[in-house]
């Protein structure tokens, strides 16, 4: 599948919505028509192109269907926009080791570790993957032992909820 087929089918505010509720709960295609004010068959129509790309996952229940969104779609769509590089170590060198080796990442040290402070110019906090799994040791400590796969991903300000806290003044 394309990018650009999930940009197009994302380009519809009703479907953005739609995609929104179901990240929340998940739901049949009654409940999403009443939800958004349209018919069956328009909640219906949205949802095919969502889950054509990808975007939404079915249950069925007998003859009853329930939908829901699957995010980590959306999340991988974020991966088409990641620079790749090759880089060669020696055997039981770390992580930071190899990262001084890729143009563009910015390692700074701070009581004797490495941390990743900028990609590009793109300061924030920095987590890594090697194979896909999230080790449990900073990266200074973690030693390469076989060519790996290792993932830099930055921790986004992506809000997942919003809360307004009304706090009760105290009674004199």
């Amino acid at each position: 599948m394309e990018n650009a087929d999930l940009f197009s089918v994302l380009k519809s505010r009703t479907r953005r919505e739609i995609l929104k509720t179901l990240m929340k709960r998940e739901m049949h295609i009654s409940g999403i028509a009443r939800e958004f004010g349209i018919s069956v068959a328009q909640a219906s129509k949205h949802c095919k192109m969502l889950e054509s790309r990808g975007l939404l996952s079915k249950k069925t229940f007998g003859r009853t269907q329930v939908l829901r969104a699957r995010p980590d779609v959306l999340y991988g769509l974020l991966d088409f926009f990641s620079d790749e590089s090759v880089v060669e170590v020696k055997q039981g060198a770390s992580i930071i080791d190899a990262l001084t080796q890729v143009a563009g990442v910015t390692v700074e040290r701070a009581d004797e570790r490495g941390f990743v402070t900028s990609i590009d110019g793109e300061e924030g906090y920095y987590i890594y993957e090697v194979n896909g799994r999230l080790p449990n040791v900073p990266m200074e400590n973690y030693r390469l032992e076989e060519d790996s796969t290792v993932e830099l991903k930055k921790i986004l300000h992506v809000k997942k909820k919003r809360m307004e806290i009304k706090v009760k003044k105290k009674e004199i």
